[in-house]
């Protein structure tokens, strides 16, 4: 029996943290899930992988988790609902759905409070704006919302995001093909079963 997947060894292929961080669900496709973020410890690992907050955060954070066990599960529901918000959000570009402004505002407050903490440096003779240490529960969800800000942002200068069209799917990524008409997250796994579905019910014909 195969192991399941965790948050740990759940492959990276949005292309982008954001969309990434959406892809913590398994499928958003003809099932729901399941979800790979199940503790703010899932969380943390998952922001570690992908750089979002660096190993001495992620310690640090943990730390604070095991100190108040129920504040970190309420962080968590948070990080979910950003979670929601942005998959709404992007899958939008590919199915022109509506837009709502409580997504909006949901990833401008967390996009707020992590600019707020920025503070003014000077790195190699440059002044630059720096981010504060990950020392509060909801630092990983915030530094979140500000990448998906840029990315959202951005929509005139990238390529579009889209959703893969695979059965029990419906993972988003940035279309990075040649032709701009990529249509699964990975051709080994999902488009690979569409072709076997497809050669099997012509057999069946």
């Amino acid at each position: 029996m195969d192991r399941q997947k965790t948050i740990d060894d759940i492959s990276l292929l949005g292309g982008h943290p954001a969309l990434d961080f959406v892809n913590t669900v398994d499928s958003r496709g003809g099932r729901w899930g399941p979800d790979f973020l199940n503790s703010y410890d899932d969380l943390v690992a998952w922001a570690c992988r992908l750089d979002v907050i660096d190993d001495k955060e992620g310690d640090a954070l943990l730390v604070t988790a095991n100190r108040s066990l129920s504040d970190a599960e309420k962080e968590l529901g948070q990080a979910k609902d950003l979670r929601e918000a942005l998959y709404r959000l992007f899958l939008s570009e590919f199915d022109e759905s509506q837009i709502s402004p409580n997504d909006l505002e949901l990833v401008a407050d967390m996009v707020r409070r992590s600019l707020s903490q920025q503070t003014l440096g000077q790195v190699g003779g440059i002044i630059e704006w720096r981010r504060a240490d990950a020392k509060d529960l909801d630092a990983i969800s915030n530094r979140i919302a500000v990448l998906a800000a840029q990315l959202l942002t951005s929509r005139a200068e990238r390529r579009p995001v889209r959703a893969c069209q695979g059965r029990n799917c419906g993972w988003l990524f940035l279309d990075q093909s040649r032709g701009g008409h990529r249509r699964w997250c990975s051709d080994k796994t999902c488009g690979s079963n569409a072709r076997v579905r497809k050669f099997r019910a012509v057999q069946s014909d």
